[in-house]
């Protein structure tokens, strides 16, 4: 018999989730709407058992906590009974505020990003350590999970994997624009741009990136005349930078 994850919420982030999972997994989803709910098991692909929010009884099921960070509080009378453990994908919601919030017998926070709506999520999880194995399976489903030690290092793993995609965004933008500016079509930049990081996903989990970095540049070429003006422009600085102002952010939530 599968066992069953029961979604509450039922978003984007729980859809691609539940996508991963539906397999393996009985499916059931806790939501505001029955329109939503429907639409939800639509867009999913199977016959999921749906429940309104109002007075669900969690008692003794496996949570996937999907709502968003801000309504924590307000579904904390909705919910009945005490879960068997909560997994939570809240950004900035520490474990003792999920805590205070909604009853379960153990806690996992969660960070996917949005790889996951491809099935290729880099998550990072922590929390209760009896749930370690659980966790990490539940979230290879959807790419690559790694439990980490603290929240604290899940907060800065927040800046880098969950805030990765949008800095990664706009590096291949402005390569792109970049290459349009010396004389390329948008298109056949924007083709290139996407086969250089299709080809360097693969090759990052390989090779070490500063050994990759030396394959390539040779001296005096091209490769070196373009790393010394990202040099210039205080590229490296900016990116560690970046994962300090996001860390600090997820600490303020």
């Amino acid at each position: 018999m599968k066992k069953t994850i029961t979604f509450v919420g039922n978003g984007n982030m729980a859809l691609s989730i539940a996508q991963g999972l539906k397999e393996d997994y009985e499916i059931e989803v806790v939501g505001r709407t029955k329109e939503n709910l429907e639409a939800f098991e639509l867009a999913l692909g199977i016959k999921i058992n749906k429940y309104t929010l109002d007075g669900f009884d969690m008692s003794g099921k496996v949570i996937m906590l999907c709502v968003k960070p801000y309504n924590l509080e307000a579904i904390k009378p909705q919910l009945q009974g005490t879960a068997e453990v909560l997994y939570s994908v809240l950004a900035g919601a520490s474990i003792e505020k999920i805590t205070q919030n909604i009853k379960a017998a153990a806690y996992v926070r969660a960070m996917p990003n949005l790889g996951a709506s491809v099935q290729s999520s880099m998550t990072t999880l922590t929390g209760d350590e009896t749930y370690q194995e659980e966790a990490i399976s539940l979230f290879n489903a959807i790419g690559t999970a790694r439990w980490l030690g603290s929240e604290k290092e899940l907060d800065i793993a927040t800046g880098l994997a969950g805030s990765g995609p949008a800095y990664l965004a706009l590096i291949a933008e402005a390569l792109a624009d970049g290459a349009v500016k010396q004389g390329l079509k948008r298109p056949d930049a924007l083709a290139i741009t996407n086969g250089l990081f299709a080809g360097f996903g693969k090759l990052i989990q390989e090779i070490h990136p500063a050994l990759l970095k030396d394959a390539v540049m040779s001296p005096g070429g091209t490769t070196a005349a373009g790393y010394g003006a990202l040099e210039k422009g205080n590229v490296r600085s900016s990116c560690m930078d970046a994962i300090e102002a996001a860390y600090k952010r997820a600490q303020e939530l």
